[in-house]
């Protein structure tokens, strides 16, 4: 009998070796090699029955860039704002779209409401669910306005076969980890699996103009499941973050190749699934809401949405010898970072507290613009006194204390006004636009140490 061929594959990068190592040398991660089964070469292997099937065409001839002619393509809307709005305006025709997610945060009822609202042809193929679980989740969530096929299976060659049949306008595959390929002689889940299966699927979407959504797995670090060649294959990589215990949940582009990745769309989880809050303020900001210490307000920019949020801060005593560090939904370098700034410039006795933080609403804040308000929240409840009511806070701090000035900071005094705020405190280089005049009070300040006339 003829020896079985094996070869190590890094799970991180995808990169092969002919034996087991503890690093890889391409992108420096330990104990990430698995050892894969290499199937027989054979002709179909690249090539699978759907494509010898449909008669496609061979290859055109290479063209000149100045001959060909710009295709202007129509989006498919998928009547949901916050969907739309990530993917740059609806699903383009021919791409494969990848969502990953931890698990139970919603990823498959965000895209089975989706397919059931959009009105074209829908094909969805679940591998993890049977047809009557699926069936059971489209009930509760919302009625069926297209035509919305459900399809059982886990082979992609047959659910390519099925594809040439129904004709559909979107595919939609939850998930990518059960998902295999007959040809390849390994088990569904596996790296050559994915890696295979997701340019199987590729082919397909680009031969035939059909859009693929495909749902994927993620890791403990937060990561897509599978070789990072994953990502490389497909068009638009998504990520629905959020905390179960939450309600609130964030859509946001990894990857976009026809669109910004600077957009996010957020959602409430509700009993009948997932409903877009096309107004973010009004649920993230405690707007209305009495007033206690170590609460601030901050106004943040994501994509071309700007909105206020309610940012947290506990100082307190500690009581054990080395004092506690934790923040929520803000990063923990950049926390450390602005306790020792206002440490050393505002005089404040923080290495002797414990510090808390806190993001309202479960979300993750990446723009530095809330920066001041974190700030305002710390030194409010180191003082134990409130914020006053009606007061917003928007500037990035430096490692000197300075206020820095931040992006698009018009729409930020814009919405600080529609919220109906009284003050703004901004940085004084702020360049405002002289179009605009805004109708609520502008306090521009240069150091952070300034804000400690505030709770004086």
């Amino acid at each position: 009998m003829a020896k079985i061929k094996t070869i190590f594959i890094c799970s991180n990068c995808g990169a092969q070796s002919p034996k087991w190592m503890g690093k890889c040398n391409t992108c420096g991660e330990w104990n990430t090699f698995q050892e894969e089964v290499i199937s027989a070469p054979s002709s179909n292997k690249n090539k699978g029955n759907w494509y010898q099937d449909s008669g496609a065409k061979v290859s055109e001839k290479p063209k000149l860039l100045q001959e060909i002619k710009s295709g202007s393509y129509r989006r498919i809307s998928t009547r949901d704002p916050e969907f739309d709005r990530v993917l740059g305006g609806g699903i383009v025709p021919g791409s494969v779209i990848l969502i990953g997610g931890h698990p139970g945060i919603g990823k498959s009822t965000l895209v089975l409401q989706s397919a059931m609202m959009v009105d074209t042809r829908i094909l969805y193929v679940s591998g993890e669910e049977s047809e009557e679980q699926i069936k059971m989740r489209a009930d509760r969530i919302s009625p069926v306005s297209g035509e919305c096929f459900i399809y059982g299976e886990t082979e992609i060659t047959t659910i390519l076969r099925q594809a040439e049949v129904l004709k559909p306008s979107v595919i939609v595959l939850d998930s990518i980890q059960t998902m295999f390929i007959e040809q390849v002689d390994s088990s569904a889940g596996s790296i050559p699996q994915i890696r295979e299966s997701a340019a199987e699927l590729q082919r397909y979407a680009k031969a035939n103009n059909v859009a693929i959504i495909i749902i994927g797995h993620i890791t403990k670090d937060g990561d897509l499941a599978g070789p990072k060649l994953l990502e490389h294959i497909v068009d638009t990589v998504l990520y629905f973050e959020g905390d179960r215990h939450y309600a609130y949940r964030l859509l946001r582009a990894r990857k976009n190749r026809f669109g910004s990745t600077d957009e996010i769309g957020i959602y409430e989880m509700i009993e009948s699934g997932l409903r877009p809050v096309t107004n973010p303020s009004d649920v993230l900001s405690g707007f209305g809401h009495d007033r206690y210490s170590g609460n601030a307000l901050g106004i943040v920019g994501e994509g071309s949405r700007t909105f206020l949020l309610e940012v947290q801060a506990l100082v307190t005593r500690a009581v054990y010898g080395t004092p506690q560090r934790s923040a929520t939904g803000y990063d923990s370098r950049r926390m450390n970072m602005l306790l020792a700034v206002l440490e050393k410039k505002c005089s404040l006795p923080l290495g002797f507290n414990d510090v808390f933080l806190n993001v309202a609403g479960g979300i993750k804040v990446d723009d530095p613009a809330v920066d001041l308000a974190l700030a305002a929240s710390i030194i409010s409840s180191l003082q134990n006194v409130a914020v006053p009511k009606g007061m917003a806070f928007v500037g990035e701090i430096g490692l000197s204390g300075e206020v820095r000035p931040v992006q698009k900071v018009d729409q930020k005094l814009m919405e600080a006004e529609r919220m109906g705020l009284e003050t703004v405190f901004i940085s004084k280089y702020s360049k405002l636009s002289n179009t605009h005049h805004h109708k609520i009070q502008i306090i521009q300040i240069v150091k952070v140490e300034e804000l400690l006339d505030l709770f004086s």
